[in-house]
């Protein structure tokens, strides 16, 4: 029974379950990239190049005989992913950058001087009124 409550509790901890999330969106994020690089940027893009659709872009290492299917290097669909990554590693970037710039405005207010305690207070007038004499 110590084993379920151990992973229990490590399930449960925040770190965790804020990874969890993150890989959720993460991978709902690269869905979304995905789909804008082949149907939005590739269409448009292909159009310049003559009509060419990326994800037919391909070389023939072997041809297709009877019921075997070719042997082929999908060139365009490496460029999609190629793109995929770019625009994902910009965004993390920019999440990053954002972050960090957040983090050092808050590292950057200076912390109030601690006040100081009733001994000092009473040395201070001590030594103010023995310098007015």
């Amino acid at each position: 029974m110590g084993f379920i409550k151990e992973f229990k509790e490590f399930a449960m901890k925040g770190n965790v379950v804020d990874m969890a999330v993150g890989i959720i969106i993460g991978g709902a994020f690269g869905k979304i990239v995905s789909s804008f690089v082949s149907d939005v940027i590739m269409p448009p893009i292909g159009l310049l190049l003559g009509g060419v659709d990326f994800k037919d872009l391909t070389v023939v290492l072997k041809q297709a005989v009877g019921d075997v299917p070719a042997v082929t290097i999908n060139y365009g669909m490496f460029i999609n992913t190629i793109i995929d990554f770019i625009i994902i590693a910009l965004a993390i970037f920019m999440v990053i950058k954002g972050m960090n710039r957040m983090k050092k405005k808050e590292e950057a207010k200076p912390a109030a001087p601690p006040k100081p305690t009733e001994e000092v207070l009473l040395l201070r007038e001590i030594r103010n009124s023995l310098k007015k004499r």
